[in-house]
Order: structure tokens, then sequence, then C-alpha cells
């Protein structure tokens, strides 16, 4: 493989990781704080209903962005509420997200639009465009770091960079201020955290605000960058490859980037061989290139993650001790 085709590959595993990095740390805020959330997906999906509708009516790509956060927000106070404050059974809660998101954006979207579930297409304004760093053509003249810049690092939308700065505020938010740290011990040990007068309900509700926030990042950042308008079912199971992703990372941030860009490399390289003749077994099924990034995160779960310890009190609703 040459050096374009390379950083192709490398640009495209980049664009591909950026809806699981945003899910994958959704799971993380909220799971870190003792919520399980398997609505990963649900979330994703409506938010790219939401931000798709709403550039189409607007013409404008910013107002898709806070119907996307907003419709996102809105499904994760439910799950919350079940989780939380009616204690529920989260993992039925999170089933029943995605169920809900999945039959709700089909059928509003085509009442609205009669076009099978998908909203009109968008374009121009109405999408993310991409973003040229400073530097990246003054810089391309260097051998290897200059091209890497300029296609990999360069000419994304702005949304992949938020999802990147998100990874930094979440590394430094629960590692080094006191609501991350009162967070980490909600989802370690909340009878400890209710005794020392913190409200547990509080900040795990806060946990899955962000979690929101975050899906709904992701799932306008499939809408208005990674395509064009929202499509049924779009999301794909990427909110379950980001749950996967995050066990790999064993709930920690900067591992959760390295795993989810991981797993778009698996899937940059499936497209880079769909069709391709391959030495020794040939052609091979479009069937069996499609569904290889799903196996190798069952292979990678399976043989090189060793024993990954969630929080504590992870999917315990709290009781408050009288």
């Amino acid at each position: 493989m040459d050096l374009v085709s390379l950083l192709a590959v490398l640009d495209s595993a980049v664009r591909l990781s950026i809806p699981l990095l945003c899910a994958c740390l959704a799971g993380l805020w909220s799971e870190r704080s003792g919520v399980v959330d398997i609505g990963l997906e649900g979330k994703m999906l409506v938010a790219a209903f939401a931000a798709g509708a709403a550039a189409h009516a607007s013409g404008s790509a910013i107002p898709g962005l806070f119907a996307g956060l907003a419709a996102s927000v809105a499904f994760a106070l439910v799950h919350g509420f079940s989780a939380i404050s009616q204690r529920g059974n989260q993992i039925v809660s999170g089933v029943a997200i995605n169920m809900l998101a999945a039959g709700l954006t089909a059928i509003v979207g085509n009442a609205w639009y009669h076009q099978g579930g998908r909203t009109p297409p968008v374009d121009g304004a109405a999408r993310f465009g991409e973003i040229t760093l400073p530097g990246a053509e003054a810089l391309s003249g260097i051998p290897l770091l200059g091209p890497l810049y300029r296609e990999v690092v360069s000419g994304h939308s702005l949304l992949v960079y938020l999802a990147i700065l998100a990874v930094i505020a979440t590394w430094w938010t629960l590692a080094r201020t006191r609501f991350g740290l009162r967070l980490r011990a909600v989802g370690e040990n909340p009878a400890a955290v209710d005794t020392a007068g913190i409200s547990v309900a509080g900040l795990r509700y806060a946990a899955v605000v962000l979690a929101g926030l975050l899906c709904g990042l992701g799932g306008t950042y499939l809408a208005l960058a990674q395509a064009a308008g929202f499509l049924p079912h779009m999301t794909a199971g990427k909110g379950f490859i980001a749950l996967a992703a995050l066990i790999f990372a064993k709930w920690r941030a900067w591992p959760a980037l390295g795993a989810c860009l991981l797993f778009g490399l698996l899937d940059a390289v499936a497209i880079r061989i769909e069709g391709v003749p391959l030495p020794v077994i040939g052609r091979v099924p479009v069937q069996a290139i499609q569904a290889l990034p799903y196996l190798m995160t069952v292979v990678l779960l399976a043989g090189f993650i060793g024993r990954a310890v969630p929080p504590r009190a992870s999917g315990i609703p709290y009781v408050k001790e009288r």
C-alpha cells in the first residue's frame, strides 16, 4: 500500500470512528456513575433524525446540532427517570429506548416526508463542512508528517474536533475535578457518597444528561457530516460496538479513543478491500467483508481484553438507607 492509499485509509478511519467515540464516551460517563446504558444506539438514532429534520427545515447545520442534542437528552432523561428515580431494570430500559427510537424515527419520518422514513437530503450550510487547520498547506512539504497533518489531522468537520475535545474534557474532569471524583465514587460506593451529604440521584442524572449530549453529538455527525440527511437505522449497530469499545478500554477516556480508532480502522479497511480480489483466496463475498468489523470486535473482546471490571455499583439502583 502506497502512502496516498495509507493516508486515505487513516482519514477514513478517523471519520468512521467519531460516532463510536461519542457513544463510547457517553457510555463511559453513564456507567462511571453506576447507570448502565444500553440505549446508546437509540439516542444516536433519534438525534440523527432530529438533526436532519431541523437542518432541512432551517437550512442551517447549527439548529440541526441543537435539535439533535435536545432529542438525545430527552431520551436520556427518560432512561434516567426509569433507572434512577423509579429504580427500574436498566438493561430493559435501554433496550426499550433502542426499540422506541427505531420505530419512532421511521414512523414520524415517513409521516412527515413520505420518503420511506428518511429526511430530504441536506447540503451546503445545512451540513457541517470540512475545516482546514492552520498550516496544513504550508507544512505539506515536510516528508510524512506534512501529508499526515494535511490529510488525516486537518480537513474534518467541527464535530470531529468537538469529539476529540470531549475525550480531553472527560479525562480531565473524571481524574482532576471534584465533580469527577464524586461521580466515580457514586459508581463505586453510592452509600458512602450519600453519607457525605451528596445527592446520588443528582450526580447520576448529571452523568445521564452528559451521555445524552455526547450521543446527540454522534447522531448529528452521522446525519449532517458523514451523510447528507437521516436514513432509517443509519446507526447500524454503532451503539453496541461503542459498548464493546468501552469494555475494551476498561472505562477510561484515552483507551476509549484508541479502541474507537481501532474499530474505525477495521471498518475503513473493510470498505477498502470490498470487491477487491485478495491474494490466494480471491474475491471475498461482500457480506463477509461487511461483517469483518463486527467479527474483529468479538475476537478482540474475547482474546485481548483481559479482565475488565466495571464500576462496582454499575447497574444497581441505589436505595437510600433509613
